[in-house]
């Protein structure tokens, strides 16, 4: 299983959920999209962090994320 994807899976939605949240609260509606987005991302992260400790830190987030897109798109 590839933690190092299953973390920055979650970042990606962690993040999308960030506008859906902004949209929602200046809309004057209850979020439930960017709720959910924001428990499966922080779930997969927490998963990820779990079942991988000491490998994630906040100064190897950007290169763990180029690393997987690289690895993933070529």
């Amino acid at each position: 299983m590839d933690f190092d994807l299953i973390f920055v899976t979650g970042i990606a939605l962690a993040a999308f959920a960030l506008p859906s949240l902004v949209s929602a609260y200046s809309d004057r509606r209850w979020p439930k999209a960017a709720v959910v987005m924001l428990v499966i991302g922080g779930g997969a992260i927490a998963y990820a962090v779990q079942e991988n400790s000491g490998a994630y830190s906040l100064a190897t987030v950007p290169d763990m994320i180029v690393t997987v897109i690289g690895r993933y798109l070529g």
